[in-house]
């Protein structure tokens, strides 16, 4: 038995009365009953979502448009800030212990603030620095070429260049900065002379006693200048070790030159992680000239000794000297920021703020609001 269905004709929705707004039945209709099958000849309502057009539909997505809207407006809204108690604990602890160092300071007149400041700019006390400044600067720049060298020759294939540097770097690690010092100073009773001409043959250029050669000033730079070498050569190999070896091979198979990619390619990377240590470094290298007065050489530190001497005046003196290498220390410090930020370029996505962008970023912040804000705020 078949069926055929017949075509219901389709009445035509009449508009709807102005200011009346037609609200569909919500209630639901009774299983069985005719609402909820359906009476043959009335028209099944469409909802507005499935493309029909339903009034309701479109009053519902303008209420909950105005919501969004409403949500999303948080002019009035009051902003609380976050609450730190223990920050505010620990903040009032280190300012009490930072308060009292400062009123011990101030107030012991053992201390001798006026001495201080008498020989702080005494000439003997500044050619002393100069010479600490010297010392440091030979030092350390002959030391760090050597340490380069060197970490070159441990890097190397070949066997005898591995073993001499790795033997350098064990030796010199291996014993106090003063023996050394006192070992180069003596050397003259090892050797009498020094000379330079062609091994295991009677043929010199150059011939010199070596008591003559190694003064107090070559004895100090020697010491100090091996010493940061052996140093200087290990972090250094450290920094080119901690490049990744797939960029090298990368670049080799682009056909870059092996110098443009030791330049290019390892040095800036390695940058990064050999400058901490390197400035650590240097500043370990201007307080260890201080073990220079034993060879009596009038750098910063003998000069203080030979000044309380006749003064008995040693702690001030001592109190000058600590300051000039917090002096020295504190500059060199300011050299590693902008060094290491400079090559930390390509390592972060942003560079870090400076100490005057940090500041000028903090008064922004917390500048006192103007006047014309602070009534815009009042009519809110």
């Amino acid at each position: 038995m078949s069926s055929t269905a017949t075509p219901v004709a389709q009445s035509t929705p009449e508009p709807a009365s102005a200011g009346i707004e037609s609200v569909p039945d919500t209630t639901p209709a009774a299983a069985g009953t005719p609402e909820a099958a359906g009476t043959p000849g009335t028209e099944a309502t469409e909802p507005s979502g499935a493309g029909g057009i339903g009034t309701s539909g479109t009053e519902t997505s303008g209420t909950v448009s105005a919501g969004r809207q409403a949500a999303t407006d948080y002019a009035d809204y009051r902003l609380v800030p976050a609450r730190h108690p223990w920050r505010w604990v620990g903040t009032a602890v280190v300012a009490l212990g930072v308060a009292g160092i400062a009123w011990s300071l101030a107030t012991n007149p053992r201390w001798e603030w006026g001495v201080v400041a008498q020989w702080f700019t005494a000439q003997s006390i500044v050619n002393g620095l100069l010479e600490t400044l010297k010392l440091t600067a030979i030092s350390g720049a002959l030391g760090f070429i050597l340490g380069f060298i060197l970490a070159l020759m441990r890097l190397s294939a070949s066997p005898l260049l591995v073993s001499v540097s790795w033997t350098f770097s064990w030796i010199f690690r291996s014993t106090p900065l003063l023996v050394q010092m006192l070992l180069w100073y003596n050397l003259g009773y090892l050797y009498e002379k020094i000379s330079l001409g062609i091994p295991f043959t009677d043929v010199r250029f150059f011939e010199a006693q070596t008591t003559t050669l190694i003064s107090q000033f070559a004895a100090a730079v020697l010491g100090l200048t091996l010493n940061q070498a052996a140093y200087s050569a290990e972090i250094i190999r450290g920094g080119i070790l901690s490049v990744d070896q797939g960029q090298l091979e990368a670049a080799a198979a682009l056909g870059i030159p092996a110098w443009r990619r030791s330049t290019r390619i390892v040095l800036p990377q390695a940058m990064r992680a050999i400058l901490p240590t390197a400035f650590n470094e240097v500043i370990g290298l201007v307080k260890g000239t201080s073990i220079v007065y034993v060879l009596a050489y009038s750098e910063l530190f003998y000069t203080v000794q030979v000044i309380y001497n006749r003064t008995q005046q040693v702690l001030p003196l001592l109190l000058v000297a600590t300051l000039w290498y917090v002096v020295i220390t504190s500059v060199l410090s300011v050299f590693q920021y902008y060094i290491e930020r400079h090559y930390s370029k390509g390592a972060v996505r942003t560079l870090p703020l400076t100490p005057l962008q940090k500041a000028r970023k903090f008064l922004a912040t917390h500048a006192p609001a103007t006047r014309e804000t602070t009534q815009e705020r009042g009519t809110r």
